[in-house]
């Protein structure tokens, strides 16, 4: 597949390296030029393009910055991509850490959907609760004993299947885990944040998690 990446810090970087030793055609960019990008370039045969490009006749395009920063995209950065392309977004809303108030989170809406509302395009949500070195080193085969799982939330369709197949092919064991709606199961201080489930573990813990955000990550 031609596979556009927005950000390329610890999540964004390693599925830089991950999808082009894959074979994908992977177009790379970060919020400065292509060419500081040079180094992960010439480790992965990755191009590196400016932001405004990354999602350009891309079959699937990854947004992987920091939340507050998704306001500052370009209008309309996803729609370059082929018609039915999926978005996957692998953000996480830290608000006391780094982001800041973001009040139509703080007001209920998911962490995902306010993504999807700022750029304009429905999103899958994954890749958010991994940590990268784990995302980068721990993928295995399917079918062996104690491979990780990773939730997959988004709507239902050709899209989230193709995401769905991309996890497992990355080497993790993908785990429907509903609509964008239900995308807060998985969101920082959730039981399945920051853990290396198997996929039963992961469907257990998306079952466990409650509305409510932890004190560490909200505002309020």
């Amino acid at each position: 597949m031609r596979i556009g990446i927005i950000g390329a810090g610890h999540i964004g970087g390693t599925l830089t390296r991950k999808l082009a030793a894959l074979g994908h055609e992977v177009r790379v960019a970060n919020s400065r030029a292509p060419e500081t990008l040079a180094d992960l370039a010439a480790e992965t045969g990755a191009t590196p393009v400016w932001a405004a490009d990354a999602a350009t006749d891309a079959d699937l395009v990854i947004v992987s910055i920091p939340q507050k920063n998704v306001p500052a995209l370009a209008p309309g950065i996803v729609a370059k991509a082929k018609d039915g392309a999926p978005v996957v977004e692998t953000n996480n809303y830290y608000p006391q850490q780094r982001d800041g108030r973001i009040d139509a989170i703080e007001d209920g809406l998911t962490e995902s959907g306010w993504v999807a509302e700022q750029i304009g395009s429905p999103v899958v949500k994954v890749f958010n609760g991994i940590f990268w070195k784990h995302l980068l080193e721990r993928g295995v085969p399917a079918g062996a004993e104690g491979r990780i799982a990773l939730p997959v939330a988004g709507d239902d369709g050709p899209g989230k299947q193709v995401v769905l197949d991309l996890v497992d092919q990355l080497g993790f064991e993908p785990v429907d885990a509903g609509s964008i709606a239900e995308s807060w199961r998985q969101q920082p201080g959730t039981p399945v944040y920051g853990k290396d489930f198997d996929a039963d573990g992961v469907r257990a813990a998306l079952a466990q998690a409650t509305p409510e955000r932890p004190a560490e990550f909200s505002t309020q």
